[in-house]
């Protein structure tokens, strides 16, 4: 009788607070589906997120190898000795130093001359006349010179890679090309790259190994030309190039003076 009067009063069916039950747990497995927000809460955080400038994105990354490293160090270290200026920092970064403070201390002349002694002392005069007398000016050593620079020189400029010519109505294969140049990168300053890589650079190599060459350096891309057997042409147009301004690392971090 008492369920029976549970039944009429609208009391406990057993069947369909079973089915009831059934239904709230599917439910309940199905709702966290319909509230993605909670569960993703980084949709949020990602409008607060501060950008990072383009500069930064494209920086180049290199891992250096302990042949980079040791050659690194050595021209860093003839730098500091020509200058008589010494940094603390290790790697690329105390080269970047010695040369940052080279500029920030010496006037345009003084750079290029110290620079060009520093080369003399990172690299032994012996073997430099020993090259010169076996690699006069021809088709071989320019190209010599070219396929050289790609093997041994990427730890300075970055990836590099030899490229063909016309010299003299002849084809050869004594350009290097460096999609963006390691030095030009890290100091964002056309008047370093200038003065402190292009002009001493271009003169040591014809002095000390009898190969003119001319350094042309794409200022938009950073990226540069070395041409051996070309000499620099007197009205060079990189010699007017104007610096980066809000990006060159010499003037925003040292004040430097920075025009080529």
């Amino acid at each position: 009788m008492e369920s029976s009067l549970l039944l009429h009063h609208g009391g406990l069916n057993p069947l369909s607070a079973a089915r009831k039950h059934t239904q709230n747990f599917v439910a309940g497995l199905q709702r966290p589906t319909r509230s993605p927000k909670v569960i993703y809460p980084y949709r949020v955080s990602a409008v607060t997120t501060k950008p990072v400038s383009p500069t930064e994105e494209k920086k180049t990354v290199y891992s250096d190898n302990w042949f980079d490293r040791l050659a690194i160090r050595h021209l860093s270290q003839s730098v500091q000795a020509a200058t008589g200026l010494r940094n603390e920092k290790e790697g690329y970064d105390s080269l970047m130093e010695a040369a940052s403070m080279a500029a920030r201390n010496f006037d345009v002349k003084d750079q290029q001359m110290l620079v060009t002694e520093a080369l003399k002392k990172a690299f032994p005069k012996p073997i430099l006349g020993m090259i010169r007398a076996v690699t006069p000016p021809s088709k071989f050593s320019r190209e010599y010179f070219a396929a050289f620079t790609t093997l041994f020189f990427p730890w300075l400029v970055g990836k590099c890679e030899v490229r063909e010519s016309e010299f003299h109505g002849r084809k050869e294969k004594n350009v290097v090309f460096i999609p963006k140049c390691r030095f030009l990168e890290g100091t964002n300053c056309a008047g370093m790259c200038t003065n402190l890589c292009k002009i001493p650079s271009q003169k040591f190599i014809k002095d000390s190994l009898g190969m003119p060459v001319h350094m042309s350096p794409n200022f938009e891309d950073m990226s540069c030309e070395m041409i051996f057997g070309q000499e620099p042409p007197k009205d060079d147009p990189a010699l007017k190039q104007p610096c980066y301004t809000k990006l060159c690392v010499a003037k925003q971090t040292h004040g430097v003076t920075c025009s080529s």
